[in-house]
């Protein structure tokens, strides 16, 4: 974990797109918002789940629209990539993006430029984009499900977070992590450490990995 946070830092204050993948639970937005503060960008962090957005959604949202660009577009509307300027968009679950919306996304990367709907002028951006996955996206290529030169694009670095049952050495320091801040929220003093349960713990294969291990220390402190 030291050297994936060593690499975080040496690659934050670039502009080039930044994969992060890691199964579900790891923290991959954690690190998406670590990366941006540690970064120095003056702009904010917007993020989207591109899995919930179909192809005009996902167009609507990112690259916005004039006035008029459709029924009801009764005004013009800034897109995310308007909205980071000079910040960072993280685009969550990268791995369920459409194909067609693919298509655009890798003109945002090639190019710098996007269109909002409805207008023929490019608007540049400068906006790094920052994408997570828990999907293994070399079989996504090889399926031909997701483009491969998007996907070299976006993988330009990559943070690969470990499952939490690779590093048994740090149950203990998220579990009193979570444990002092469960009993802080419920207004109780912390107390000493369980550790018969917090030893136990290494025991757990955690497929939920670090989220599930707040769940669990968030019950045990309820029932407490």
């Amino acid at each position: 974990m030291i050297s994936l946070f060593n690499y975080m830092e040496a690659v934050s204050d670039g502009n080039s797109p930044v994969l992060i993948t890691g199964e579900t639970g790891t923290g991959k937005e954690l690190f998406a918002e670590a990366l941006h503060k540690c970064s120095g960008r003056k702009g904010d962090i917007v993020t989207v789940n591109v899995s919930a957005l179909d192809e005009t959604m996902f167009n609507d949202t990112l690259f916005g629209h004039v006035k008029g660009a459709y029924t009801g577009a009764d005004k013009e509307r800034k897109g995310l990539l308007a909205s980071a300027a000079d910040g960072t968009v993280f685009l969550d679950e990268i791995g369920d993006l459409d194909e067609s919306s693919q298509i655009k996304l890798l003109r945002v990367l090639q190019n710098s430029e996007y269109l909002p709907i409805g207008s023929d002028k490019p608007q540049k951006t400068n906006a790094r984009i920052i994408a997570a996955t828990n999907s293994d996206m070399e079989k996504k290529v090889a399926d031909g499900v997701f483009r491969q030169d998007l996907y070299y694009r976006l993988k330009v670095h990559n943070l690969s977070i470990p499952p939490l049952r690779k590093r048994p050495d740090d149950i203990e320091l998220l579990f009193h992590h979570f444990y002092t801040e469960a009993l802080t929220s419920a207004g109780l003093d912390p107390a000493t450490i369980p550790t018969e349960l917090s030893g136990s713990l290494k025991m757990h294969n955690f497929p939920g990995n670090v989220r599930e291990l707040e769940a669990i220390v968030a019950d045990y402190v309820a029932v407490f």
